[in-house]
């Protein structure tokens, strides 16, 4: 009988299996991937999309195309849930799938708690095509008067986006925004003090206000009220609180880690359904807790690849190792950034050259994908 492959989710972490889909196919094993859009956005290069220095189409890669020129089946739409026990997953529109191996790189979300309803002009930080849109309404508001801003959230995603609203206006050539950052606790306080010192120092010398300690207790039409009860009006707000994994997975009642992402083991697999791995943003590895960048989902790729196949053919299985402390470099707009390597920090616009090589050839590796078909 013929196998099934289910992948829910086009992402980084899944890069190799669809670069190898049609060498799967011709064995015979049928190929299904489900995920909410036809293309799949590289999020280290998000922040540059909004600031106006990539087009989507610089940072995006074709998932639907490649899987169906490849002899996939490609279902877009958002799955909800996963029966581990009938081997089948249910879709937002009420499609059902059944598999005999399922890997997941299902993502991440930015929880809007705090936001009652849908309110204009409020975006999480992810999806990533969201900033895109963030950035069109934004260009109309900058041609018409000094548009304040606030980025509630203290992470690298918070600096990341401030510093590229900046560089938005200036390629607008509209009025200069008024940017507010509002940190829980300190911008940055996760990260060592000589990274969330520049970070904080370019900011400010961009002229970007940040409130530290002022934790955001709602977010209304226009408004900010932080827990202290002071109130700040705004003309437009990102909502960038910090990532959860998708929600799939407690959902379905799989055995999930204290962020709620789907408990791997050493060789990504889920803890209680060997039948189930699991890559990127959405697990909770089980050796050791994983940052949620985006290095690790391309370190998981070939342990991916290896497994979903030998799950598929019966064969051993490879463990996962995540590897030394990688590069982390911030971009914080105009072409400035922040690198941080080992004992190694700097900032300035080599740093942004760097990371802008790295990403560019990156993408282009994953574009390559779709090109060679």
């Amino acid at each position: 009988m013929e196998k099934h492959l289910a992948l829910i989710g086009g992402g980084h972490a899944h890069m190799m299996i669809l670069d190898n889909l049609k060498t799967i196919v011709d064995k015979g094993i049928k190929v299904t991937v489900i995920a909410p859009s036809a293309y799949h956005y590289y999020s280290g290069m998000g922040p540059g999309m909004l600031g106006g220095r990539y087009s989507p189409d610089d940072i995006r890669f074709a998932t639907e195309d490649v899987v169906t020129k490849q002899g996939g089946t490609f279902i877009r739409d958002r799955v909800v849930k996963i029966d581990p026990k009938a081997k089948e997953i249910f879709t937002e529109t009420g499609k059902t799938v059944g598999y005999d191996v399922a890997c997941c790189n299902a993502g991440s979300y930015i929880p809007m708690d705090t936001v009652p309803g849908k309110l204009e002009n409020i975006y999480p930080v992810k999806p990533i095509e969201t900033l895109w849109e963030a950035a069109q309404k934004l260009k109309m508001l900058f041609r018409e008067k000094r548009v304040r801003v606030s980025i509630v959230g203290g992470g690298p995603s918070s600096a990341e986006v401030a510093g590229n609203i900046l560089a938005l206006a200036r390629r607008t050539h509209g009025f200069k925004p008024e940017i507010h950052i509002f940190a829980r606790r300190c911008l940055m306080s996760g990260f060592p003090e000589p990274v969330r010192s520049r970070v904080v120092s370019i900011l400010k010398k961009k002229g970007i206000l940040i409130h530290e300690q002022a934790p955001v207790k709602e977010v209304g039409p226009g408004t900010i009220q932080l827990g202290s009860g002071r109130k700040y009006s705004t003309d437009f707000i990102f909502m960038a609180t910090g990532v959860r994994p998708s929600p799939i997975f407690e959902n379905s009642g799989l055995p999930v880690g204290p962020d709620k992402g789907l408990r791997v083991n050493r060789f990504l697999q889920s803890v209680a359904y060997p039948e189930i791995f699991g890559g990127g943003d959405c697990i909770c590895f089980q050796e050791r807790p994983l940052a949620k960048v985006g290095v690790y989902a391309v370190r998981q790729n070939p342990v991916l690849l290896n497994n979903v196949m030998a799950a598929l053919e019966e064969k051993p299985l490879i463990s996962f190792d995540p590897g030394p402390e990688y590069l982390l470099i911030f971009n914080l707009g105009g072409g400035i950034g922040v690198l941080k390597k080992k004992g190694l920090v700097f900032g300035g616009t080599l740093a942004f050259m760097i990371k802008d090589y790295i990403d560019r050839r990156f993408i282009k590796q994953f574009q390559a994908i779709e090109k060679n078909l």
